[in-house]
């Protein structure tokens, strides 16, 4: 009895779970990733990675109030140590948990932005907003963009907290280093618009690099070029972005980070072919740059490649284990597909350490599934009761309700048939 009722169980899991009834399963190239043959649930990555708008407990529903004088804000950026740090860190303003990148030092440390201005910044890969229509959280549908790497996602769109800073912070965002954090609650049009220092503080068990060592001995030409692809990704012309990372490759072939923005915005562009070159590039100019790994790893889990995806993205987190949630998140699909589902409960865990505050509720179905395929059916439960509690608006609130509910009526038989 108690077998039949399993295997009822799990077949409509499966069928909850199939590919053509999930919600949100839509990828940039078309595809939606499946289980593997004899899988008892389909692959997690056809679900969508909600977006704070949709699926997170945002508090910024309400019409903010507007600032009627233009903000401006300016800072530096130094190590705690006094040691140098490279040119391009990406500056991040943090509202109510939601992150969006808005700046980049410059040579010297020095940023400066204006508040509320609609910089249509590409964001990277640690980045926790997970904007765009990818289910992977691509900020651009094809690349990882999301906040370690400089570029990477689409520009940014409608911004709730652009005039507003109550529940807003400043910080900088380099993998590898911890930053603390300026608060910006009390801030006016009326005050002087230095911040002071933010100090970032190295992290000993981080190996990888989010900036390139290379960078450091890029000539001068090939500097110059690779800042004015920035700035274009700042003014949304991802176009002219390529012809000026191209430019900086050309003039110093060894230059890793313009190879991984090249790369960025190939795939924004659409090209994945010639964006995946770039990424190869940069990782044999400096095989310790984590972004090329993670956008590899996303760009070959998008195509539903997992045998190509999990080794990459293994690779990345062994670099960095601490500045890419979405990379554990992504490597727990990729090994869930590849029924190798210890490695896929390690690699969910990992990302439900290192979000603390959801961004990402995704994180908690899919460890429920992987947990299910481990017939752990009671804490399969748990997961998804966290699921729904977290995300009660996630498009696919009632099929998870539903599998819960299957889940709940197995463990009452199961408990009835162990009573005399």
């Amino acid at each position: 009895m108690r077998n039949t009722v399993l295997f009822t169980l799990l077949a409509a899991l499966a069928a909850m779970n199939a590919p053509g009834q999930a919600t949100g399963t839509g990828t940039s190239s078309g595809g939606t990733g499946t289980a593997t043959s004899g899988s008892t649930t389909n692959a997690p990555s056809t679900v969508r990675s909600p977006t704070p708008t949709t699926t997170t407990n945002s508090t910024a529903t309400q019409t903010p109030t507007p600032i009627p004088r233009t903000i401006f804000i300016s800072g530096k950026v130094v190590a705690d140590d006094g040691s140098p740090l490279p040119p391009n860190v990406v500056i991040q303003r943090v509202c109510n948990g939601t992150p969006r990148s808005v700046a980049y030092t410059d040579s010297k440390g020095h940023f400066s932005f204006q508040w509320g201005q609609q910089n249509n910044f590409m964001s990277d890969a640690s980045e926790a907003g997970f904007s765009g229509s990818s289910p992977l959280g691509s900020g651009s549908g094809s690349g990882f963009g999301n906040a370690q790497s400089a570029g990477g996602g689409n520009p940014m769109a409608g911004d709730p907290f652009s005039n507003q800073m109550a529940g807003c912070e400043l910080r900088a965002q380099i993998a590898g280093y911890r930053s603390d954090i300026v608060n910006l609650m009390s801030r006016n049009s009326m005050d002087n618009p230095d911040v002071g220092l933010i100090v970032v503080h190295r992290m000993g068990n981080v190996e990888g690099l989010s900036i390139s060592a290379t960078s450091f001995m890029a000539p001068k030409d090939a500097k110059k070029a690779y800042e004015k692809g920035l700035q274009s990704l700042l003014k949304n012309k991802p176009e002219d972005a390529s012809k000026e990372f191209e430019k900086a490759v050309l003039a110093y072939p060894k230059y890793a980070d313009a190879w991984m923005n090249l790369g960025k915005v190939r795939m924004q562009l659409k090209t994945p072919a010639t964006a995946k070159e770039a990424m190869l590039k940069a990782i044999e100019a400096d095989p310790k740059l984590v972004g090329p790994y993670v956008e590899l790893g996303l760009l070959a889990a998008q195509q539903n490649k997992w045998e190509e995806a999990a080794p990459l993205l293994d690779r990345a987190l062994k670099l960095d284990p601490i500045d890419f949630p979405q990379a554990w998140y992504i490597s727990a699909a990729a090994n869930f597909n590849l029924k190798k589902f210890d490695l896929a409960e390690k690699s969910a865990r990992e990302a439900k350490k290192l979000d603390p505050k959801h961004v990402n509720p995704r994180t908690e179905y899919l460890l429920g599934l992987i947990l299910a395929e481990k017939h752990d059916f009671p804490a399969a439960a748990e997961q998804f009761r966290a699921y729904l509690k977290i995300a009660p608006a996630a498009p696919d609130f009632s099929k998870v309700k539903d599998q819960l509910a299957q889940l709940e009526k197995y463990l009452e038989q199961t408990e009835a048939a162990k009573q005399p």
